[in-house]
């Protein structure tokens, strides 16, 4: 073993027995006694949103410091920038904003380096070095990085997709029950306990809300500003208005739900659309040239056998 192979298998081992130590000491629970504001935070809104999006665990990265501000703007060059990041965050139903998602980003940026640099090693161990296996660290670190955006945006469509799903047969039960007398406040509260859905979820909130000091209408708006789905926004903007109106909420609920219905069909027919195309792909270049094979290769057979 050359004396650049032992260095190699040294620095593997021991990372391995740091990277076991430090999740050995990550999993203890924490001995320092809790601040004030996390006391505080169950019993004010306000406070405990603020304890929320600061609160640091043992693996996220401390904010505030000048080397996480010159991190986290590097990371912000990538997903569309922190407000796209927070919509992302908002839409998948994850707290915290753009800073904790920038935390678990540069987890997984690390992890990746490390993944990297330990094949690194072992190509080094095996004495196959070359300038591929260098940038390994590198090409695993993005891969990481972008991966991590990319599981994020996805969570983010499949939530909005399946609040797109909910919302005419949420607002049918709410028509429903403002129909059998019951006012927009006790509605929401039976939908959002009724249900198990992720409308059902943010109507709980919008309930919490209210029973925290917000208005009906400020707390419906503030749930349709941050998740930003265009035929929630729509409802909500009617719904706000009939409050203030006085218009009868039944009847706009329910020509909602038929609004939102009607076009959860054209998205659908829209979407089948886009499924006929690529199920053409399959066809052309994969049953197609078979079917010719088949019948073009048994003549070709003949013909250089010699045979009729």
């Amino acid at each position: 073993m050359s004396l650049l192979s032992g260095l190699a298998l040294a620095v593997l081992l021991g990372g391995a027995l740091a990277a076991g130590l430090l999740l050995a000491l990550a999993a203890f629970p924490s001995w320092r006694s809790a601040d004030l504001s996390a006391r505080i935070a169950p019993h004010l809104r306000d406070v405990a949103d603020l304890a929320g999006s600061t609160a640091r665990l043992p693996w996220r990265m401390p904010i505030g410091g000048s080397w996480a501000s010159r991190i986290k703007g590097v990371f912000g060059l990538f997903g569309g920038g922190d407000a796209g990041v927070a919509l992302r965050m908002a839409q998948a139903g994850l707290s915290g904003g753009s800073a904790a998602f920038r935390s678990r980003q540069l987890i997984w940026v690390l992890l990746g380096l490390g993944a990297g640099a330990a094949g690194t090693i072992l190509f080094v161990v095996a004495g196959r070095l070359s300038v591929s296996a260098v940038l390994l660290p590198v090409l695993t670190a993005v891969i990481a990085g972008v991966c991590c955006d990319v599981l994020l945006s996805t969570r983010a469509r499949a939530r909005v997709d399946r609040i797109r799903e909910e919302l005419p047969t949420v607002l049918e039960f709410l028509a429903l029950c403002l129909s059998a007398g019951e006012g927009l406040p006790e509605a929401l509260r039976r939908v959002g306990a009724a249900g198990s859905g992720e409308l059902s979820g943010e109507l709980r909130g919008v309930i919490l809300a209210v029973n925290t000091g917000s208005s009906l209408g400020e707390a419906l708006g503030d749930c349709a500003r941050r998740v930003q789905i265009a035929p929630l926004t729509r409802a909500v903007d009617q719904i706000v208005a009939a409050l203030e109106r006085g218009a009868p909420l039944a009847a706009v609920l329910q020509a909602q739900a038929s609004d939102a219905r009607e076009e959860t069909k054209r998205s659908l027919i829209e979407q089948a659309g886009r499924k006929e195309i690529l199920m053409l792909l399959p066809l052309v270049f994969l049953i197609l040239p078979l079917s010719v094979l088949f019948a073009v290769f048994p003549g070709v057979f003949i013909l250089r056998l010699g045979i009729g």
